[in-house]
């Protein structure tokens, strides 16, 4: 069996992040997302709230195929944990490949058996990322062709009540 993680904050999660996780899906078996705690970010959305904004833009998808977890340590190590033999990472850019080419070389240092897959998203997500949705969203600028409908609701709920 085939087991890829893909992980991040989704902090939230994007249309691009879902694109990645429905190509994904359709190349493993099984499929970890992974949200993870980043000691270098500060988040918006709690664990819970991000997990619940995933689990809403996914529901109706191929859910045996995929689970939504939370880690709190090393990527290389949640993999090892749940024998795992890929990383998903999304690359939309330059900057993006540099930082995801030293991450794997890390990981490969770390646990040589563990591949990475890099998939680059649909062209018309190359640009989007959280941080953009999380900035229009605070100037009060339109962000909903960028994200699932869940995480509009998600915005509405926790900023507009």
């Amino acid at each position: 069996m085939k087991i890829a993680i893909y992980a991040g904050s989704f902090d939230p999660i994007t249309l691009g992040h879902l694109d990645i996780i429905r190509r994904s899906l359709d190349i493993f078996d099984k499929l970890i997302i992974g949200v993870g705690y980043n000691v270098r970010k500060q988040c918006s959305f709690s664990i819970d709230e991000r997990i619940q904004m995933i689990k809403d833009s996914l529901e109706g998808e191929r859910s045996q195929n995929f689970e939504v977890e939370v880690f709190d340590n090393l990527l290389v190590d949640f993999a090892k944990e749940k024998n795992a033999g890929f990383i998903i990472r999304g690359v939309r850019s330059f900057s993006d490949f540099d930082y995801e080419l030293q991450m794997t070389m890390t990981n490969q240092s770390l646990s040589p058996d563990l591949e990475t897959v890099f998939l680059l998203p649909k062209k018309e997500y190359m640009f989007v990322s959280s941080s953009l949705v999380r900035e229009l969203a605070h100037f009060k600028k339109d962000f909903s062709s960028y994200v699932p409908e869940s995480v509009i609701k998600m915005f509405n709920k926790k900023f507009n009540e």
